[in-house]
Order: C-alpha cells, then sequence, then structure tokens
C-alpha cells in the first residue's frame, strides 16, 4: 500500500488508473470536473495507457462509453447535477445493454435555483435507470469502491453499470489520506480481465439491443437482444 493524501476526485482517478480503464469520455462540470483532469494528465503523460475522448455534451460523453464497452473496452465516465441529468436518455441503453460502465456522479443540487453545492438528488432522480449505485462516505471507501465498481458490474451473473457517488467539495474537494494499491499482480487477481457478454465485432457482425425482435439467447441469459446478421439473412 501506498499512502497519498488525496481529495475525493482525485482519488477516484488514481483508482481508475489502477484498475487500467481502457477509454475515458467525460464533459467538465463542477464539481466533477479534476477527476478527468487528473485522468487526462495520466493518459498524457503515459502513466495510463487509454483513450481520452474529448466530447461537446455529457449525452456524447455517456454515449461513447456505451460504444467502447460495447466493443469490450473497460470504460469510465463521471458527472455531477446537470450533466448527469443530460446523460439521463441514454443510462437506460446502458443499462438495458447490461453494460458494466462504471460512472462517478460527484453529487451537486440541479437547477434551479442554480447553485453547485452537496444535493444527492442529481443520483437519487437517476435510481430507476436500471444502474447500481453506491454512496461513499470518504476519500478511501472513494478509491475502493471504484475498484469494487468494476468488480461487481463485470460479473458475468451481473453485467450492469454502476454509479459511485460522492457529495461534492464536502469529498470531492477535501483532502484526507487514501491508502492506494501498489501491487497491480494483487488488483488483477482481484479483478481480472473484462470479457463482455457480446462484442461488436467487424469480424461477427451482430444487432444489439433490436427494436423490434425481442429475442433472447437463452444458452447465455446475461445477453440482451441480440441477434446475428446471419439469422436475419
Amino acid at each position: 500500500m501506498a499512502k497519498l493524501l488525496l481529495n475525493g476526485n482525485h482519488a477516484a482517478a488514481n483508482a481508475c488508473k489502477d484498475v487500467g480503464v481502457q477509454v475515458i469520455a467525460a464533459y467538465p462540470i463542477t464539481p466533477q470536473s479534476p477527476t478527468v483532469e487528473l485522468l487526462s494528465q495520466f493518459v498524457e503523460d503515459g502513466t495510463l495507457k487509454a483513450e481520452f475522448v474529448r466530447v461537446e455534451s455529457e449525452h456524447s460523453a455517456i454515449t461513447v462509453c456505451i460504444a467502447a464497452s460495447s466493443t469490450g473496452a473497460r470504460v469510465f465516465t463521471a458527472s455531477s447535477a446537470n450533466g448527469l441529468c443530460l446523460m439521463h436518455e441514454q443510462l437506460h441503453w446502458a443499462a438495458g445493454s447490461r453494460l458494466p460502465i462504471v460512472l462517478a456522479c460527484v453529487n451537486r443540487a440541479p437547477a434551479a435555483p442554480w447553485n453547485v453545492w452537496t444535493d444527492e438528488q442529481d443520483s437519487i432522480s437517476q435510481r430507476d435507470t436500471g444502474w447500481i449505485q453506491l454512496y461513499c462516505e470518504d476519500n478511501q471507501e472513494v478509491y475502493d469502491t471504484i475498484i469494487q465498481a468494476y468488480r461487481l458490474g463485470e460479473d458475468p451473473d451481473i453485467y450492469a453499470p454502476v454509479m459511485v457517488c460522492y457529495d461534492g467539495y464536502i469529498l470531492s474537494h477535501t483532502l484526507m489520506p487514501v491508502e492506494t494499491i501498489d501491487d497491480k499482480e494483487s488488483i488483477k487477481k482481484f479483478l481480472p480481465a473484462f470479457k463482455p457478454h457480446s462484442k461488436l465485432d467487424p469480424d461477427d457482425p451482430c444487432i444489439i439491443n433490436l427494436v423490434t425482435f425481442p429475442w433472447i439467447r437463452h444458452d447465455h441469459p446475461g445477453m440482451c437482444h441480440r441477434f446475428c446478421l446471419d439469422t436475419l439473412r
């Protein structure tokens, strides 16, 4: 273990680095922004080998995560308040497709009245979209829970997106001692490589989440509405 002095946002970013997230897409919003800013720095300096996708909105950020997760990548995004509200439509898509996306929700009051202070109504308003929600009490829990969220969401018996929630400013911008894991092999042992229930692949074309063909593969209950093009032919 290494003990670092981290705020909640940087604890989340360090957890993503340590689990080897492969794709990050996010749009800045207070008080979430430092989370992905540090991740972009990790990617830039080569500390984290991942793709950082710059997008024009939170709706696009979650859409990128959906696409990347559908190809078998381990993905991460973060948001707060009105940004999470803008993701709402696609949160349903992620859950319905059983994609183990991890999203850090740095809890903040949505408008109106306009303010940037702590209020968990942003995540609570998304509770029926099908995401597992986990709430953290301190920055050590933020770090630990991000890692556990991937283990939980990628479990073949679950396959679900996970929202890790922590209070804006109270945790996101407050420094606390956080024990991080130096031994990456122990993380790999706890969190094996992501094995998706279905995977978009040019060499094995398929349609995922069909609207007009509610057909489910009974040999793999975790696979939602997958219809091979060969069958359509």
